[in-house]
């Protein structure tokens, strides 16, 4: 079986490539390195080909990749929230021509059996319903979420179309060792690793007391490879932890000081994943508890040890835009 993965050398996406190595597929990485990092995929040299490719450059010939594809799984795009809001054309070309490039390319394969798109629990906004449904109304902040939306448009669109078996899913608050270390302000986890190797105070936006659906990584690709095996296409599902923790007990267990800072308009109070809709069709559910996975953090803390030291002078820099933007209007 050919899988092909975009966004392979990236967080979630070089996790797949794992899964899929171990299942003993035949692997194809496309990547254009702007966030991902060959070190996510060395560990599999020789057992996979990579090819750094921007699948957002209409230039570029995508077809020869995904000829006799069975599945494909697309995790490429540009994510985080303030760059989004800095410059929304450069992620509208990522995230929404990526995606109809790749679209177009995977349904000339004549072996498709799944076309697999990582969503994002973001399109929901400011959500009136707790724990959220995908029927939840569609309500984008930002740039980036905004994008993330269209593109499952087209995805969904494609699979009616086309007759492609398409499925969408809608990631919560994806945590894991690999995340991101850019130079970027945005996910929690990476921000106070950082602070807590460089023995600083963890810098806990507003009360601290919103609630986040943490999900691990390993979760996450398993169930976007039981989707992808399984005859069911043309849905959507949220994929989450089915739980939901505040701010405040993160940075309990990760056991750093606690300095609060001014609470950013445009964000939920919280995330929640309603995921009774893909343990019913898939029978899927969470396997690595919070407790667990902040564990496995710590354990893996020196991966942090590049990744920009915040606090609240720099954060308030960072995200001015944010609050230009995403305030009272």
């Amino acid at each position: 079986m050919k899988a092909v993965v975009t966004g392979g050398a990236g967080f979630i996406g070089s996790h797949m490539v794992d899964l899929l190595v171990k299942e003993g597929f035949h692997v194809t990485v496309l990547d254009n390195l702007a966030n991902g990092r060959l070190e996510n995929i060395a560990h599999h040299k020789g057992k996979i080909e990579f090819f750094q490719v921007d699948i957002g450059d209409y230039e570029t010939e995508l077809d020869s990749y995904f000829e006799n594809a069975d599945y494909v799984f697309h995790y490429a795009a540009l994510a985080d929230i303030v760059p989004s809001i800095n410059n929304p054309v450069k992620y509208h070309r990522a995230n929404v021509d990526g995606t109809i490039n790749v679209l177009e390319a995977a349904k000339k394969s004549k072996n498709l059996k799944k076309f697999v798109y990582a969503a994002s629990s973001s399109c929901y906004g400011i959500p009136d319903v707790y724990p959220t449904p995908e029927d939840t109304p569609i309500k984008p902040e930002y740039p980036y979420a905004h994008t993330k939306t269209v593109a499952e448009q087209y995805v969904m669109h494609w699979g009616q179309l086309y007759n492609m078996p398409v499925v969408s899913m809608r990631f919560f608050n994806v945590y894991g060792v690999r995340h991101r270390t850019g130079g970027t302000y945005g996910a929690v986890f990476g921000v106070f690793l950082a602070q807590l190797l460089n023995n600083k105070p963890l810098t806990i936006v507003g009360d601290g007391e919103q609630t986040r659906d943490f999900t691990y990584v390993s979760d996450i690709v398993d169930a976007c490879f039981m989707a992808a095996k399984s005859p069911i296409s043309q849905e959507i599902f949220n994929v989450g932890s089915d739980n939901t923790y505040s701010i405040n007990y993160l940075a309990e267990l990760l056991g750093g000081e606690k300095h609060y800072i001014p609470k950013r308009p445009g964000e939920p109070e919280s995330t929640y994943a309603d995921i009774s809709k893909i343990k019913t069709m898939l029978g899927w559910k969470p396997k690595i508890s919070f407790e667990e996975g902040v564990k496995i953090m710590l354990e893996n803390i020196d991966s942090w040890r590049e990744a920009p030291l915040w606090d609240e002078k720099s954060i308030q820099e960072a995200t001015k835009e944010w609050f230009l933007y995403l305030g009272e209007k």
